[in-house]
């Protein structure tokens, strides 16, 4: 039986009076695809952000590898192997592509990393990517795409255990999220356990092992795909956005 790498149980979190999220606890087992969805404010988001440590929760716990993570400082929690991905891609615009994935290894699991280590995973992550013919190109000149692909090879130049990917198909068409989910797939085959938060209910499903929906802070579903996709209670949480059947 799979292990479990990522635990959070009753987390909340507050802003003011407004309740974010409501006592929501789950788990991600080592070496699945875990798809987090739900409508428009249901929480995803602030979800990675507490766990990734951009902010405490107002209560509850999270655990990652055994290891208590709440309230760490996100660098601290990327060196034990937990990366993430934003919504918005946040490269440094005026370094150049290789520059942007070499500043963000040395953070990576396990010790500080320079030198020839470094950047032969540098030079991995750009072939990997379709990233090697714009190695000296500017990140603020990159196309959408090629933005995506940049922000997830600079997460996992820092060797992850745990991924997570904030809707990394916004904005893609239909080709670039196949080749998307292509890409996601080769990273569970490389041993890296993946958390996505996505609006493309579609692809989300076809990936992932398993799928949680939140809805207005509250988890309301956890299981297999075809039968989460079919709740009442998810059905009803999409009305009125692009539900789609399975």
């Amino acid at each position: 039986m799979a292990r479990r790498l990522l635990e959070a149980e009753d987390v909340s979190k507050h802003f003011g009076g407004l309740v974010a999220l409501n006592e929501v606890s789950f788990d991600v087992l080592e070496g699945e695809i875990l798809g987090l969805l739900g409508p428009n404010g249901a929480g995803k988001t602030t979800l990675f952000n507490v766990i990734a440590g951009t902010f405490p929760p107002s209560s509850g716990r999270v655990r990652f590898a055994g290891r208590e993570i709440t309230g760490l400082k996100p660098y601290k929690i990327c060196r034990m192997g937990l990366a993430r991905t934003f919504q918005i891609p946040k490269p440094f615009p005026t370094l150049d592509v290789y520059q942007n994935i070499l500043s963000v290894g040395m953070f990576g699991r396990g010790r500080d990393r320079q030198g020839d280590d470094l950047k032969r995973d540098v030079d991995n992550a750009l072939e990997q990517f379709g990233l090697a013919d714009k190695r000296s190109t500017p990140a603020g000149d990159l196309a959408v795409f090629e933005l995506r692909m940049l922000e997830i090879a600079r997460a996992l130049v820092t060797r992850p255990r745990l991924l997570l990917l904030d809707e990394a198909m916004a904005g893609l068409n239909p080709k670039e999220t196949r080749e998307l989910s292509r890409i996601v797939q080769g990273v569970r085959e490389g041993g890296i356990t993946v958390l996505m938060i996505e609006h493309n209910m579609r692809a989300t499903m076809g990936l992932s092992d398993r799928v949680i929906v939140l809805d207005q802070g509250m988890k309301i579903a956890d299981g297999d795909p075809n039968q989460v996709c079919k709740d009442p209670r998810v059905v009803e949480a999409y009305l009125g956005e692009a539900y789609v059947e399975c």
